[in-house]
């Protein structure tokens, strides 16, 4: 392999670091294999147009990773144990939950390339980064988290901004701020479940508003806080789960009039509002002091982040947030951190957020095809379709009907807050199942619908 001429990533790194980067690719490409020679230094260093100070800093920074070994009067070599471990891990690639609304995995390799040389940064940041470090994320994280908040309209004072780990993880610690176990907290008649346990969890009632097709409605929540008294108001105003609804600009405003006439804390979150390319601003934008916004990062990048940029009302409100998360999850972690802030920087985020929005535009052109005739909500960019099963079908026979199959099925059940669950069923688009694997589930799916196929 001593004709081995590496593509130099041009994303900011030096060039010794794009070099050790570079080996790491190409054993994944399978360009370079195990006991492969690599090119002696100066001639690397000619190939390249770069000093031979340079590659010679880049094989040492690639033998730091165990990527190669030097022998003096022999050379470099490539080590057989990288080679080894540079496929998927098969235990890997089966875990999966489909019980959760996923964004379609990137398949591209380019773009899989480029999120993996992100892992090359963090890994040569890998002790520091295995420090405990500040409950609400490091300057240079937050500095990230605002460069990315700015999609959605939001200028944040860095004293605001908290790093977390998850939005999950995140409600929760706002609530622990917010309300006292008996308190009611406001949020659509249908909701995220995750809502719904920790409001359990805290022994917080919830009330739910009735929803129109631009989503809550301004005069129900007027009625519901005088009678009530709630801490705060939940909302989901963007492609929200499960219905698709996205909140119109002026019924934001509007829903901002009547919390500020209140003085009502509002926890926004924003989980799915960096996906649409035309997005209304956020909430948070109508009624900045009153508003906790929560931009996660598990529908725009990916769940096993387990991230998300948070910005409080306040800066006190914020040190109260950096407290209730020391006590409930203690800090994001400091890697996964990294390596976000890293896609970031470099544009690598941007990417993977262009191809989650071409893809889930696929699928819903899928949907679109095969649900023909059948009731349901949906959008452009969604990662599923709110549907309304036919008469005579029912959710939990349905359920039953695809158990095991490769398609993630909700009941209403989940999410319903105001009145009883009705017969609809959140159907997931996104997560590993490939265009052909979601086309044939919904056939499926469409064929069990069927009025025939209820007859007993």
């Amino acid at each position: 392999m001593n004709d081995w001429c590496p593509e130099i990533s041009q994303n900011g790194s030096p060039r010794y670091v794009a070099i050790a980067d570079a080996i790491v690719r190409d054993l994944e490409r399978g360009v370079l294999r195990a006991g492969d020679r690599l090119p002696p230094q100066r001639k690397l260093a000619d190939l390249l147009g770069l000093d031979f100070t340079t590659v010679s800093r880049g094989y040492s920074e690639a033998q730091k990773r165990g990527l190669v070994e030097s022998h003096v009067g022999r050379g470099t070599f490539v080590t057989a144990q990288l080679a080894r471990a540079s496929g998927p891990d098969p235990e890997r690639t089966r875990d999966e939950d489909l019980t959760m609304n996923m964004p379609p995995e990137p398949r591209d390799e380019r773009l899989l390339r480029r999120m993996r040389e992100g892992l090359g940064y963090v890994g040569n940041n890998m002790t520091p980064l295995l420090r405990y470090q500040s409950s609400t994320g490091s300057d240079r994280d937050k500095s990230a988290a605002m460069t990315w908040l700015g999609k959605r309209g939001l200028n944040p004072s860095a004293e605001c901004v908290a790093i977390t780990p998850g939005a999950h993880a995140t409600i929760l610690a706002i609530l622990t701020i917010l309300a006292d176990p008996g308190d009611t907290i406001l949020c659509e008649a249908v909701s995220y479940p995750g809502l719904r346990a920790i409001a359990a969890r805290l022994r917080l009632n919830l009330q739910g508003l009735p929803m129109d097709e631009e989503g809550i409605i301004p005069g129900a929540l007027d009625c519901a806080i005088q009678e009530h008294k709630p801490r705060a108001l939940y909302l989901t105003p963007t492609l929200h789960n499960p219905t698709t609804v996205t909140v119109p600009a002026q019924r934001r405003r509007q829903i901002a009039d009547v919390v500020t006439a209140h003085g009502l804390h509002v926890i926004e979150d924003d989980a799915y509002g960096f996906v649409p390319s035309d997005a209304p601003a956020a909430l948070a934008t109508h009624a900045p002091d009153l508003t906790w916004y929560i931009g996660g990062l598990s529908k725009c990048l990916g769940g096993g982040l387990r991230l998300a940029y948070c910005t409080a009302p306040s800066s006190r409100c914020a040190l109260s947030l950096g407290h209730a998360l020391r006590s409930t999850a203690v800090m994001a972690s400091p890697i996964s951190s990294a390596l976000a802030t890293r896609w970031i920087e470099d544009g690598t985020a941007d990417e993977i957020l262009g191809y989650i929005r071409v893809e889930s535009a696929a699928r819903q052109a899928i949907a679109t095809e095969l649900l023909a005739g059948l009731e349901y909500r949906s959008a452009p960019n969604a990662f599923n379709v709110w549907l309304r099963l036919p008469e005579g079908a029912g959710r939990a026979d349905l359920m039953g009907r695809l158990a095991g199959r490769h398609i993630g099925i909700m009941p209403s059940d989940a999410f319903t807050v105001l009145g009883s669950p009705d017969e609809h069923v959140r159907v997931c688009l996104g997560g590993s199942i490939s265009r052909e694997e979601l086309r044939r589930g919904l056939l499926l799916m469409t064929n069990s619908l069927q009025p025939d196929a209820w007859v007993g």
